[in-house]
């Protein structure tokens, strides 16, 4: 199966964009223009997109997002820390998730990796940015001694126990 994902360098948000057995031209072009609807549609203005040299990207692709604005760079060959965000998110999303995760077929992928992309922008948080998560701002710190001996935290586990949520139930 073939994924294709797309991160936000500055605030480490991954996108899911989809995920196929045969990536034809046709597919891929789509992704790149609801890609670009949903940029759109939440306000986000890309400038660069950093994509590989795979011929399944067709000239079309570039031309959809050069019509928005969005430049395409190409990464050098043989030359992964062009590009090392999206690189740890693969390398992250296939220790995290899919070595620990037996898939059955396609719509199975696409759930876990909607779960792992709802857990990596809304809860993991990302030493590159402080600690930060990508969908909300740092929490203020606790000082207080009293309230630190008081914490109650709650573990939600997430996709049959491979990721864990931890809450303070407050």
């Amino acid at each position: 199966m073939y994924v294709l994902a797309v991160i936000e360098h500055s605030s480490r948000r991954i996108r899911i964009l989809g995920a196929t057995a045969h990536p034809a031209a046709s597919w891929v072009t789509q992704a790149a223009k609801n890609l670009v609807m949903d940029l759109e549609d939440v306000g986000c203005r890309a400038r660069f997109m950093i994509r590989d040299r795979d011929g399944k990207f067709p000239v079309l692709f570039d031309a959809v997002l050069k019509g928005t604005g969005i430049k395409v760079v190409l990464t050098g060959i043989q030359m992964p820390r062009m590009n090392s965000v999206m690189e740890r998110w693969e390398q992250t999303c296939r220790h995290e998730l899919l070595d620990r995760t037996l898939i059955w077929n396609q719509r199975h992928l696409l759930h876990a990796l909607r779960e792992f992309e709802e857990f990596y922008n809304s809860h993991r948080p990302h030493q590159g940015i402080a600690n930060a998560r990508p969908l909300h701002p740092l929490p203020t710190p606790i000082d207080d001694p009293d309230k630190l001996s008081h914490l109650d935290i709650r573990r939600h586990d997430r996709v049959g126990g491979i990721l864990h949520k931890y809450r303070h139930a407050a």
